[in-house]
């Protein structure tokens, strides 16, 4: 009989991997070729069988058997697997008695099957076979196996593989890859070492694949066990295991690892070299990698796509733009320059070495682009800080019918991240939701830290709630959100939770420090320290300026100091820290010392080092020395003033009595004021009792921030020392008119780990009848010796008894005595509070300290108060 036909591809050969599972299975079938009786019809079989078109001189209907018997059953199926015809070959197995069918006939069809990735077929074969009660032997198993696996069935493939006996090394190797390639490398390795107990010798595609699992479990030591087994087995000369060993050893950061294999490699080829490159620019070591390229070229060894991929890969991680233009020009001459994946990492490392207009002609350039271009070009404008720009590229991409995979919408939340573009952001979620991304581990996490850089802590935590899988970066992630939008409380409730299902790293303790520093939560502060000591953790530069800052912020400056000397190289943020936190605590000279000291060790302060210099300045009455420092920013660092430099010398005037000149700097400066230096001055309007320029400055606040209720607050305390009753009433009818109203004040003292919360005039504390019972002792001793109460600090129109009993009922106060009550003699007594200290309260804290002899810290939202001996910290600075 002639058969007309073309050739068909082999139905295992479905992709580049699996060219030994075809040999493998090509000598298991039990026949490969039909002999067909003539016929004197033809049939033109249809395009949608699966095949080119053929002509062939046998009868491809289905037809009920003749008086060939059985081989006509057989031969028809096994015909119609060979054109690729699955539907006919289905429909006559199904038909077909089952004691005329043959072994080789279920194989064939199976093959078409897993040919075809129909899985549905492929299942109603095994429905079949086993309805038909074949046994299901190895060679048959075998073929079950990789139609489930080729399919997409893996778990499947699974039931039936563990059902079959197997010596075979190729089904091994064949589940061991599938599971690698879903990623589950913990039942690759389980597989490998049920196929060693069993006593399935491995070969190289074996050890090449156990290889990559265990770099990806970064199982260094079973690694080496795998290495030195593979050395006795005589694989030390085979490319391609030892390729996949250089591999492992570079993804466990194992370089001198990776090396030493290399340089025992007789034979290498182009991917040894690939391999050695590639390395290492993934570790770090970009100019070994340009190194390795050079000696191939000098070498005149053949260079492929990868090469030049990877070369530019370790051009990127270096920053070496010029030598990534020789390599652009190289890759032309080799004609790799229309690959796309050239392209695309071409733009890419022109993008990253900062040459973001070389990128953009690459891009516009391209003839195709792939979802990899456009997102290489949003992560390029998003590294040069044009994040808006990033979004016009996101939606320009959709305009151009490109879908976004996961790393695009990675790339555009955090250009929404960046930017602060909270509606952005939300477009981005709905463009999730629609296309069922929300599942995606690294998507979730990234649109937690959209919505936390956006001021949207809400949506952040309801996506965070409905995570089915939460990892350390989700934690964090939100514990620092938290932490950054002014919500410790939620931030220490989250760490709480977070030990309970996952141990911290060193990330969350310098997310979580910045919460214990805001409430002065000290004692917590002190459990966290432990933590960062027993876990090695205070070595990280970022965990150890965190510790510092949150000593600095509770109160224990000495402490803070210590910590800061023990930091072995300090950076810019170190310096910082200390500058500031000398700065808070009212020790102008010593912020001074460490701000001189800090340019002398080479190391050039920047816009924030700024701010908390000329904070420190103000908060001692510094003034000489902050007009210096001022000048020094803008004559010798060449830094533009911004709004809270400007803030802060206008603050600086204010507090040392120079209000006319704080004025006049005002309206004389380069950028248009804003409402927080207006309020700068209006604080000392206060402090001086300047009511006329008082009212002249509130006009200017209320304009810019006709919301802000601390301001009409600051005035009506202004108009109340002077006893303009009748502005203060109109001032707080004007507010009414506007429904807005007072931030009441609180105070908090963390006693045993227990914050308690005290506000204005509160009773309802346990302890409140005897706290009343000490704040009147301690104002009759006050008045035996001399000190009578402010009462202008009551701000209200009533007797000197009602305003008495309003002064002793501040929040501040009602801390202070709790303290004296349930701390032991001598113990430092530590209080947070959200508004700024009152003069009363003030005043009634350097007595406590005189009498009571015991230290009192008190940190307003401005600064901090060390109470001692009767003296303050401040010196009247605040």
């Amino acid at each position: 009989m002639l058969i007309l036909a073309k050739s068909l591809p082999n139905p295992f050969s479905v992709t580049p991997n699996h060219d030994d599972y075809k040999k493998e299975f090509a000598r298991t079938s039990t026949g490969s070729s039909f002999h067909l009786k003539s016929s004197p019809r033809t049939h033109l079989l249809s395009p949608n069988s699966g095949c080119s078109f053929a002509v062939v001189r046998a009868s491809a209907s289905v037809a009920k058997p003749t008086s060939h018997g059985v081989m006509d059953y057989n031969a028809r199926i096994c015909h119609f697997c060979e054109v690729g015809n699955l539907k006919n070959a289905m429909e006559l197995l199904c038909r077909s008695p089952k004691s005329e069918l043959e072994l080789k006939t279920y194989c064939s069809v199976l093959e078409l099957c897993a040919e075809s990735k129909s899985v549905q077929e492929g299942k109603r074969v095994h429905s079949v076979i086993c309805g038909n009660g074949v046994p299901v032997d190895e060679n048959l198993g075998a073929k079950l196996v990789f139609m489930y696996v080729n399919c997409g069935d893996l778990r499947e493939g699974r039931r039936v593989f563990d059902k079959i006996p197997s010596d075979r090394v190729f089904l091994w190797n064949l589940m061991i890859n599938e599971y690698a390639k879903v990623r589950n490398f913990k039942e690759s390795v389980s597989l490998f070492k049920k196929m060693q107990q069993v006593g399935v010798q491995a070969n190289s595609h074996t050890l090449s694949c156990i290889l990559k699992c265990f770099a990806a479990l970064r199982n260094v030591k079973e690694g080496e066990r795998v290495h030195a087994c593979l050395c006795k087995m005589g694989f030390g000369s085979y490319n391609t295991v030892m390729n996949s060993l250089m591999a492992f050893y570079f993804k466990s950061g194992r370089v001198e690892n990776a090396q030493k294999v290399f340089d025992e490699l007789s034979d290498r080829d182009v991917i040894s070299w690939n391999s050695m490159i590639s390395g290492y620019a993934a570790n770090g070591l970009g100019e070994k990698g340009v190194e390795t390229f050079i000696e191939m070229l000098c070498l005149g060894l053949k260079t492929d796509l990868a090469t030049t991929v990877n070369v530019l890969v370790a051009c990127a991680d270096i920053g070496t733009c010029l030598l990534g233009k020789a390599v652009h020009g190289y890759a032309i001459k080799a004609c790799f320059d229309r690959e796309i994946r050239f392209l695309n990492t071409l733009l890419d490392m022109y993008s990253k070495c900062g040459d973001l207009a070389a990128a953009v002609q690459v891009f516009e350039k391209m003839g195709k682009k792939s979802v990899v271009s456009w997102t290489s070009m949003m992560a390029g404008h998003v590294r040069k800080g044009l994040s808006d720009e990033a979004i016009k590229i996101f939606y320009e991409m959709q305009t151009n019918g490109i879908s976004p995979d996961i790393f695009t919408v990675t790339s555009i939340l955090h250009a929404c991240a960046c930017c602060g573009s909270l509606e952005n952001g939300k477009v981005v979620h709905n463009y999730i939701r629609e296309n069922d991304m929300e599942s995606n581990l690294f998507v979730c996490n990234a649109l937690m830290d959209m919505y936390a850089k956006c001021g949207s802590m809400e949506d952040a935590h309801l996506v965070f709630s409905g995570m089915p899988v939460k990892d350390i970066v989700s934690w964090n992630t939100m514990i620092g959100g938290y932490s950054q939008n002014c919500l410790p409380n939620d931030a220490l409730k989250l760490f709480s939770e977070m030990q309970q299902n996952s141990k911290p790293d060193s990330i969350t303790v310098a997310c979580i420090l910045p919460a214990c520093a805001s409430l002065a939560a000290l004692d917590r502060g002190r459990e966290i320290h432990g933590y960062i000591l027993r876990n090695g953790y205070f070595q990280d530069q970022i965990v150890a300026n965190a510790l510092v800052d949150m000593y600095a912020k509770s109160g224990l400056l000495a402490l803070a100091q210590i910590l800061f000397d023990m930091i072995p190289t300090k950076d810019l943020i170190s310096w910082t820290v200390m500058i500031a936190g000398y700065g808070m605590h009212g020790f102008g000279t010593e912020a001074i010392a460490a701000f001189n000291e800090m340019r002398d060790a080479g190391i050039e302060p920047d816009e924030v080092s700024f701010i908390s210099i000329l904070h420190a300045c103000s908060h001692s009455g510094l003034l000489d020395e902050g007009w210096r420092f001022f000048n020094i920013m803008r004559n010798e660092c060449n830094i533009e003033p911004g709004l809270e430099h400007y803030a802060c010398i206008v603050d600086l005037l204010s507090r040392t009595g120079n209000l006319s000149k704080a004025y006049k700097f005002i309206r004389i400066m380069p950028i248009k004021p804003d409402a927080t230096i207006w309020g700068a001055l209006l604080c000392g309007c206060r402090i001086y009792h300047d009511v006329k320029l008082a009212e002249k400055v509130a006009e200017h606040v209320f304009e810019l921030e006709p919301e802000n209720t601390g301001y009409y607050v600051l005035l009506a305390n202004i108009y109340a020392e002077a006893e303009k009753w009748e502005e203060v009433k109109k001032l707080r009818e004007r507010m009414g008119r506007k429904g807005l109203k007072k931030n009441p004040g609180c105070s908090w003292i963390e006693i045993k780990g227990k914050v308690n919360i005290f506000v204005s005039a509160d009773g309802s504390h346990p302890l409140a009848n005897q706290i009343e019972s000490l704040l009147k002792r301690l104002r009759a001793k006050m008045q035996e010796e001399g000190f009578f109460p402010n009462l202008k600090y009551a701000l209200i129109n009533a007797d000197d008894m009602e305003k008495e009993v309003a002064l002793c009922g501040h929040s501040e106060k009602l801390a202070m005595a709790f303290g004296m009550l349930s701390l032991p003699p001598g113990k430092t007594i530590r209080v947070t509070k959200n508004l700024r200290v009152c003069g009363d309260c003030h005043e009634t804290a350097k007595f406590i300290s005189k009498t009571s002899r015991r230290e009192i810290m008190l940190r307003d939202s401005n600064r901090f108060h060390h109470f001692k001996d009767g003296h303050c910290s401040c010196r009247g600075f605040w």
